[in-house]
């Protein structure tokens, strides 16, 4: 997978905000139709959510795999879109997003790249993301060392004390997991219900009834003790102020994530209710050269899974062809007969 370094301008067929799993197909369907690509993204890594959130989880609805890891599925998805060698900016955020003459997009990120473009397609998912974090004074210095907001290698917390708080499905598929490999795993809510599935809670419960896991409901994190950024205890308390502690290694607090559209709600697109309207048999934004896809898009009978991004990305990238090339119609292959175009 390639990185631009050096030269800070740059110009394509196609621009894509986003290198999730959506956006990365999006680039093996631009090359499908020989569109060259370059990709930004926030993140330091391809794979959106795939990878900062739950890269050991397993996907069950990807054609073709009867389960595949989220991690896996990315490692996939940048193999195809290598054939057609995109330009990647990884850990840099679009900002500006401007009109040329010409029929051309201009591109700059936070670093500096610029980037012009035939084309825009936006499948930057949930649009920035990050955790909701628990207001607990010094948490700051145990963040990265032993409190973590996501999990990206299950391993790293075997035959550690483990405390997760939190009641939804993130804070109980994970209890249900550690609580494999795990020296003791404690899960913290307020309330004895949780709002995960309910398949998942019930075998949390049958865990605790084991003894394999300590839910301690109804409480609230309190506080943290421990130093040098390594927790020794997490102190809990009731809603009537009784406080307690709880030996652990480490704490994963799981109260979700604080998503925005970030600098995406200033280009001038049109909305619905934060996500961006599209028409959805071209997926054509409200500007004209710029297309969405995936999660951060809205239509009638919308459904956010990343089997339907796969589809919207085929059609933005043709819609894109069409839009670059209009005196060339697009003569519509299968891939069975077409192959891998030459890049």
């Amino acid at each position: 997978m390639a990185d631009t370094h050096g030269n800070s301008h740059h110009q394509t067929d196609v621009a894509i905000v986003g290198a999730g799993p959506v956006g990365l197909f999006t680039v093996f369907e631009c090359g499908m139709v020989r569109l060259n690509c370059h990709v930004v993204d926030v993140l330091d890594d391809a794979g959106g959510q795939c990878t900062a959130l739950y890269p050991e989880k397993p996907i069950y609805d990807i054609p073709g795999f009867p389960r595949v890891e989220a991690a896996e599925l990315i490692v996939r998805l940048k193999a195809q879109a290598a054939a057609f060698r995109p330009i990647y900016h990884l850990g840099e955020q679009v900002r500006g997003l401007e009109p040329l003459t010409g029929g051309f997009w201009r591109l700059t990120t936070s670093k500096g790249t610029v980037i012009q473009a035939r084309a825009v397609i936006v499948a930057a998912g949930v649009g920035a993301f990050g955790p909701n974090r628990p207001p607990l004074a010094g948490i700051e210095a145990y963040e990265g060392r032993s409190v973590f907001y996501y999990v990206t290698q299950r391993e790293s917390f075997r035959g550690k004390r483990v405390v997760i708080a939190g009641g939804g499905d993130t804070a109980v598929d994970w209890a249900l997991s550690l609580a494999e490999i795990a020296a003791r795993v404690s899960v913290i809510h307020r309330r004895d219900r949780f709002r995960a599935a309910p398949e998942s809670e019930a075998r949390l419960k049958a865990l605790a009834q084991a003894g394999k896991v300590d839910l301690v409901v109804p409480y609230q994190l309190h506080g943290l003790e421990g130093e040098n950024g390594q927790l020794t205890s997490v102190a809990v308390a009731t809603l009537d102020g009784a406080v307690k502690k709880i030996e652990a290694d480490a704490l994963l607090p799981f109260f979700g994530l604080s998503m925005a559209l970030g600098p995406i709600a200033d280009w001038g697109l049109a909305l619905e209710r934060n996500q961006i309207a599209v028409e959805p048999a071209t997926m054509a934004t409200s500007l004209k050269g710029i297309y969405g896809v995936g999660d951060i898009v809205s239509y009638p009978g919308k459904l956010k899974l990343i089997l339907t991004g796969f589809a919207e990305a085929a059609i933005a990238a043709r819609s894109a062809y069409a839009q670059i090339h209009p005196e060339t119609p697009l003569h519509f292959e299968y891939s069975t007969t077409q192959g891998i175009p030459n890049s």
